[in-house]
């Protein structure tokens, strides 16, 4: 039988390859005679956005000289295209190369032809690679921000509401310059996978005012700049909303979601001889919450076979939020697994996984990582205590110190957290 850790590893690669670009973006790609002589202009944000673009160029079947475009992707996530240029930026505090993109991105589609056809790749990561600010703001004000919003503890579509209400870009605005048809492709990194979530929805109407915005930020006692409160407060900053006649010509598809990637590790595990159990794949909540509820529910399985019996793996998905008190290295995925193994406390024959597909988790260029039975102990005998390193909010410290960090590179994909607890018999 394969051994927890490498099967575990198994079912984390299963999920990120079960949303490669290369897989879902083909079958939605349109006919060259949808044309209508018009071009194909590609456009995109987000981690995937690159290759999403190469899966393009490699399937368009209509004259390569009738395909064109603009993407704007992470820093090391670029990918080799001849006719859609790629710009890499910062994530997840935005940068200048990301400032310039989201202004050639918007000028890009407002110079376009009504004959055109555009492609618009979004996905995860894109609200920060589009820092393009209302008018009246500026892109310190964007930075400043973003940052404040990442150390709040507000949910990814708390978040995603005041970005879209300060953007000269998101909420449906790229998609309002446009004069040409597009046909939206999106893979989901959200909970509930709502399109205007995803990259804060720059090419999709938002239903969301600036009064939501407003009281996301009362409500996480996020302190901003008095030009800030202003937009939000005149209204100026509001968002293109549904109806909106400038999106008519718009469709909008998510290609690629977080349910998928959990059923394809479910077969590994099946595959293996363990009984999966998917929990759910919109799961939220403060990170070190969910992987105290998390170690409950697997001790429940080992010591009871409920609610499923060992040999078994229980799965889960979403976003977990961290509100950040300590000076440590960060990451939520790993806040949640460290959570996990403190209220394990060494249960016998379990083990997990807990990672982002997109292989970053916080800031660092690592997806997630591992426990075991033996994870705190191993940590004693080197003088790491799980509950301070907890407290300090350094899951990254904790477990890059035992070597049971998950390092992936870029993964050119993105569908959101992975969460697997492996209950041997």
């Amino acid at each position: 039988m394969t051994p927890p850790r490498a099967l575990l590893r198994q079912m984390f690669d299963a999920a990120v390859a079960s949303a490669q670009p290369a897989l879902c973006v083909p079958p939605h790609l349109p006919s060259p005679d949808a044309l209508n002589g018009g071009r194909l202009i590609v456009i995109g944000a987000g981690k995937a956005s690159a290759a999403m673009a190469r899966a393009v160029e490699d399937h368009w079947t209509g004259p390569p000289d009738s395909l064109q475009g603009l993407v704007v992707t992470r820093y090391g996530y670029g990918a080799a295209c001849e006719r859609i240029e790629i710009v890499e930026a910062a994530h997840p505090v935005p940068d200048r190369a990301g400032f310039a993109a989201a202004e050639r991105l918007l000028a890009y589609v407002a110079g376009l032809r009504e004959n055109d056809f555009v492609l618009a790749l979004i996905s995860g990561g894109g609200s920060a690679l589009l820092p393009l600010p209302a008018p009246g703001l500026t892109f310190e004000h964007k930075q400043a921000l973003n940052a404040a919003l990442l150390r709040s503890g507000a949910t990814i579509a708390e978040m995603n509401c005041v970005r879209r209400h300060l953007s000269a870009i998101k909420g449906g605005r790229l998609a309002a310059a446009c004069p040409a048809r597009m046909l939206t492709l999106v893979l989901s990194d959200v909970p509930g996978d709502d399109p205007v979530d995803i990259a804060s929805g720059p090419t999709v109407a938002d239903p969301t005012t600036c009064a939501d915005a407003l009281d996301i930020l009362r409500r996480h006692a996020i302190e901003v700049p008095a030009e800030v409160r202003a937009l939000l407060e005149s209204g100026r900053g509001e968002t293109v909303k549904p109806g909106d006649q400038r999106l008519a010509r718009n469709e909008v598809r998510v290609i690629a979601a977080p349910q998928q990637a959990l059923e394809a590790a479910a077969v590994v595990a099946q595959n293996a001889g363990y009984a999966p159990l998917i929990l759910g794949d919109a799961i939220e909540g403060e990170a070190r919450e969910v992987g105290t509820v998390l170690a409950g529910i697997a001790r429940q399985a080992a010591l009871h076979g409920q609610p499923i019996a060992p040999p078994c793996v229980i799965l889960s998905g979403g976003e977990t939020t961290v509100t950040v008190r300590g000076t440590g290295r960060g990451g939520r995925n790993v806040e949640c697994l460290l959570a996990c193994a403190v209220a394990l406390a060494g249960q016998p024959r379990v083990h997990a996984l807990m990672g982002d597909t997109d292989g970053v988790d916080g800031i660092e260029e690592t997806a997630g990582a591992l426990i075991g039975p033996d994870t705190l102990e191993r940590g004693r005998a080197l003088g790491l205590k799980a509950r301070d390193a907890l407290a300090n909010n350094d899951g990254h410290g904790f477990f890059g110190a035992l070597g049971d960090a998950v390092v992936t590179g870029p993964t050119r994909t993105n569908v959101n957290d992975f969460r697997a607890i492996l209950i041997e018999r």
